[in-house]
Parts: structure tokens; sequence; C-alpha cells
């Protein structure tokens, strides 16, 4: 079974960074593709950003483009998630998400195996 744990979010303030971690016990997932989602009040999860088991492949939803990356180190475990210029609008719960089975050219949507709790990101104006 793997257990995936998300951190590093907070309150802060707009144009600030904030960097998000997701990390794996149980079960190693470096072989595994991951994404990153988010879901703020009232409103639907959605996609944010992914990267494939390698790190060769990295996918983002267009509110995200230019102003965050995801990375991994599938040595030490964790997958990143770096935010800049934060806007009021990213203000969501953030969750992280594993497979080790992606499927078709559009996989960083889903289905994911795996999910974690979440954590809040705050961002005031």
């Amino acid at each position: 079974q793997v257990q995936l744990v998300e951190s590093g979010g907070g309150l802060v303030q707009a144009g600030d960074s904030l960097r998000l971690s997701c990390a794996a016990s149980g079960r190693t997932v470096s072989s595994y593709a991951t994404g990153w989602f988010r879901q703020a009040p009232g409103k639907e999860r959605e996609f944010v950003a992914a990267i494939t088991w390698n790190g060769g492949g990295t996918y983002y939803a267009d509110s995200g483009k230019g102003r965050f990356t995801i990375t991994r180190d599938n040595a030490k475990n964790p997958v990143y998630l770096q935010m800049n210029s934060l806007k009021p609008e990213d203000t969501a719960v953030y969750y992280c998400a594993a497979t080790p089975r992606p499927y078709g050219s559009a996989w960083y949507y889903g289905p994911y195996d795996y999910w974690g709790q979440g954590t809040q990101v705050s961002v005031s104006s």
C-alpha cells in the first residue's frame, strides 16, 4: 500500500512563492507517474501539473504555465511543485496523486491509484 503525504502549504501574499512536496511511504513511487491537483471551495478538483516516472515529461494546466514547475528527485522520493507569482485564485487544497500505470496520451488527467490528504494553500491579495 502506498501512502502519499503532501507538505509545504501555507498562507502567503499575492506574488509570493511556495514549494509543495509529495512524499510516499509504504512503497517507493520512483517508478510512478505523479500529478498535482487542487480543489477550491465550491469548485471541482482540477488538474495542476504532472510528471512522468523518470521526470522526462511534464504537463501543466494553462493556469500554472510559466508559474508552476513540477520536478522529482527519485533518489530522495519526493515530487515537488514549485509555485511562483501566486495569485488569490490559486487558493485551494492541493493534492498529489500517483499511478504505476499511466494510460493514454492524456494520462495526466487520471485516473490515479493513490492520493494524498491534501495541503492548504491560501493566497491573500
